[in-house]
């Protein structure tokens, strides 16, 4: 008698990607104002995509926010400074608050052709 072989489903955890576009670690630093503010702050963004950036914020900010951000790198020694603007997507809220730090999620949602071109370029130098 052949013995048959049941096929058990396979239990486990699957992490996949949902992002459009990949992500990079960095830590540059950028400043950032609200739209109708012109007060600017300085942060820090830690990675980076072509469609956004995951920052820290001196201040907290409302989902849905624009910020006109700057982002500031070295390519082959010189500044770089790219502008855009971008929607505060979500806001860490574990966060304690007493750290000075809001770690935010930004999208893209404004950035010039010839700023797009020197991010991809950026981007594209960090897998090399």
């Amino acid at each position: 008698m052949v013995e048959k072989k049941e096929d058990k489903p396979k239990i486990g955890i699957v992490n996949i990607e949902r992002r459009k576009y990949p992500r990079f670690s960095i830590d540059l630093p950028i400043e950032y104002h609200m739209l109708q503010s012109p007060q600017i702050q300085s942060g820090r963004a830690l990675n980076a995509s072509e469609g956004g950036l995951l920052v820290y914020l001196s201040q907290k900010m409302e989902i849905g926010q624009n910020l006109a951000v700057k982002l500031f790198f070295h390519d082959c020694s010189k500044m770089n400074v790219i502008e855009m603007i971008a929607e505060v997507m979500w806001i860490d809220i574990h966060l304690d608050t007493n750290w000075g730090d809001y770690r935010t999620g930004l999208r893209l949602i404004d950035i010039s052709s010839e700023d797009l071109k020197r991010f991809k370029d950026f981007l594209h130098s960090l897998t090399t």
